[in-house]
C-alpha cells in the first residue's frame, strides 16, 4: 500500500511537471510578460514542496537545485533585472550557490538527515558569483584557488589516508 502510494504520487508530479512545462511553452508565446521565466522556479519549488511533504531529502536536492537556476534567470532576463553585461553571470552564480544552500536549510528542518555536502558546492559557487560581481581582489583570489586546487585535493587525500591507517589496529595496518 505504501509503495502504491508513492507510485502514485511520482506519477502525480511528473504529470503535473510536464504539464506546467507544455502549458510553459504556449503561454511564453501568445501571453506578453515574462510568465515562461518562471517555470524553473515553479519547478524547483514543486519538488521542494514533494521532498517536504514526503520528508525525502533525495527530493529536496533537485528542488534547491533547480529553485536557484530558476531564480538566476529570473534575476537576469526577467522583468526587474538591473544587471546587464558582465555582471550577469556573477548574479546568476550567486542564485545559483543559494540553491545549493537551500538544500542544506530545507533537509536539516524537514527530513531526518541534513545534507551539509551542499554547502561546499553552494559556497564556492556563490563565491566565485561575489568575485565575478564585484571583480578587482576577489577575481585575483579565485584565479589563484583556481592553480591551487590540485594541491589542495593531494593534501586532503594525504589526510585520509593517514587517518585511515591510524584507525586501524596494528593487525590490520596498510603497509607500503
Amino acid at each position: 500500500m505504501k509503495q502504491q502510494k508513492k507510485d502514485l504520487t511520482g506519477g502525480l508530479v511528473l504529470l503535473a511537471i510536464g504539464l506546467i512545462a507544455l502549458v510553459g511553452q504556449f503561454i511564453t508565446i501568445s501571453v506578453p510578460g515574462n510568465f515562461g521565466l518562471l517555470i524553473v522556479p515553479g519547478l524547483g519549488a514543486s519538488f521542494l514542496a514533494w521532498g517536504i511533504l514526503s520528508r525525502n531529502a533525495g527530493l529536496v536536492i533537485p528542488g534547491g537545485i533547480l529553485s536557484g537556476v530558476g531564480w538566476g534567470i529570473y534575476a537576469i532576463a526577467g522583468p526587474f533585472s538591473i544587471w546587464q553585461g558582465d555582471n550577469e553571470g556573477g548574479v546568476f552564480l550567486i542564485f545559483l550557490g543559494l540553491g545549493f544552500g537551500l538544500i542544506t536549510v530545507v533537509t536539516a528542518v524537514f527530513t531526518k538527515e541534513t545534507h551539509w555536502w551542499a554547502l561546499i558546492p553552494g559556497g564556492i559557487i556563490a563565491f566565485i558569483g561575489i568575485s565575478i560581481l564585484f571583480g578587482g581582489a576577489l577575481l585575483t583570489v579565485v584565479a589563484f584557488l583556481g592553480k591551487l586546487w590540485p594541491v589542495i585535493l593531494i593534501l586532503l587525500g594525504i589526510s585520509i589516508l593517514v587517518n585511515a591507517n591510524r584507525e586501524k589496529s596494528p593487525e590490520e595496518k596498510f603497509v607500503p
